[in-house]
């Protein structure tokens, strides 16, 4: 590729609020490079990337929209039995994720595509397309490591550490779910044969390995030396938009008294969001703290609330953490990452997925307490967590992080490595 040339970049992703952000993020530091990015993500998310200047196309939301429904809690808590019943819907879902994407793909023009996996569809339209797919994750998923195990479950981190790199085969589980499905969709849409390796976003066509960038900083998890040179850690995918101003009535809250404990769940507040919200409330009246509630999606109930304790539903938490005692939260990547980027200690109460993980990197790095899953939550223990995360050392712990996350740029990083690898796919 010519390097005067702007290279068109489709940037493909499919998940909730924390798996588009850092994508969105991505494509503005490719706007702003003079490339000519192009978001494909969920139709929900179209507001949210136009506010950032960020050209957008739609897809369907797929099986994101079961969170929408009556059963989200029991599904994000892992019924096996509701996922089974499921699984013939997801596949439907799934199927029309994959035509939108073809749909969008096929006129895009574009040189470059890269997306997080979850969409399944960019490794196949890029081989469609004949241009090159990078697989790009706020979590390390999917290249195998000695160093830990597979963080997509939680049970992988009791199992022997001899067992970690073989962990990884926990990634198979979508491909024997939905392979059919996407092997229909390349015959029939894309034109593609069956091929060894075709499921498998770390490798190209021809078998060799793929581009993998890590939006995570290697502050927070250093490179595994047994990665191979194409997998990277760049730093967190930070939006360029200057941090939005918190509400009035919020800054008169933060304003009034000693700096309160945030805490929110995003968009998982389990099968019982009235009962978590009582624990949350009574912890933090033990400790004697403040309070700001996050109300997310489906998450924490913010209606009722006593003296003391302040609600919020959309707040740009680049501008809140860096105002709070403590953060808080359910330990996804994306929050993870906002709260060492403010230098705040964190509790970290994970649901399920990677959130364990991330939890335990919050522990490694003493930036807080061991990880405080939600069938552990009560009253005793969460207060126990955050008088812990309150203390001096958790404090000087999580600012010596933020002071070294602030000498990373992750996007100005992955711009470079995707521009490398248009180049050599000339």
């Amino acid at each position: 590729m010519d390097r005067g040339r702007p290279m068109k970049v489709l940037v493909m992703t499919l998940g909730t609020r924390g798996d588009v952000q850092p994508f969105v993020a991505l494509a503005q530091g490719l706007r702003d490079a003079g490339h000519e990015p192009l978001l494909v993500a969920p139709h929900r998310f179209a507001g949210f990337a136009e506010s950032h200047g960020v050209p957008f196309a739609g897809v369907d939301d797929g099986p994101m929209r079961l969170l929408d429904g009556d059963r989200a809690g029991e599904l994000l808590e892992g019924g096996i039995r509701s996922r089974l019943e499921l699984m013939p819907r997801m596949a439907a879902m799934f199927t029309k994720v994959l035509e939108d994407s073809w749909k969008v793909a096929r006129d895009a023009g574009a040189d470059l595509v890269v997306h997080n996996g979850q969409i399944v569809a960019g490794q196949h339209v890029a081989e469609a397309l004949r241009i090159p797919a990078v697989l790009a994750l706020p979590i390390p998923m999917y290249v195998p490591t000695r160093e830990f195990a597979w963080p997509g479950a939680e049970f992988t981190a009791r199992l022997p550490g001899i067992l970690n790199r073989a962990s990884f085969l926990g990634m198979r589980g979508a491909t024997a779910m939905f392979g059919y499905v996407v092997d229909r969709w390349r015959r029939d849409a894309l034109g593609l044969p069956r091929r060894r390796g075709r499921h498998d976003p770390t490798r190209t066509p021809a078998g060799g390995h793929a581009l993998v960038l890590h939006a995570i900083s290697p502050t927070v998890l250093p490179r595994p030396a047994d990665w191979p040179a194409e997998a990277r850690l760049t730093g967190y995918w930070n939006l360029a938009d200057r941090p939005s101003s918190l509400p009035t009535d919020l800054e008169a809250f933060l304003d009034a008294g000693d700096a309160p404990v945030f805490a929110g769940f995003g968009s998982m507040s389990g099968a019982d969001p009235a009962a978590t919200t009582a624990i949350v409330l009574e912890a933090a009246r033990r400790t004697g703290r403040r309070l700001v509630v996050g109300a997310g999606w489906g998450g924490l109930d913010i209606t009722g609330l006593p003296d003391g304790v302040h609600p919020v539903a959309d707040v740009d938490y680049r501008t809140l953490f860096p105002r709070v005692a403590a953060v808080v939260h359910h330990g996804g990547a994306g929050t993870t990452g906002a709260a060492f980027a403010s230098g705040r200690p964190q509790v970290v109460c994970p649901f399920v997925a990677d959130q364990p993980f991330w939890g335990r990197r919050v522990e490694s790095l003493g930036v807080g307490p061991a990880p405080l899953p939600q069938k552990r939550l009560t009253a005793a223990t969460l207060t126990a967590a955050i008088e812990a995360a309150t203390e001096r050392d958790a404090q000087v712990g999580a600012e010596r992080i933020a002071r070294a996350m602030r000498e990373e740029d992750g996007v100005a990083t992955a711009v470079r490595s995707l521009e490398q690898a248009a180049a050599r796919a000339q």
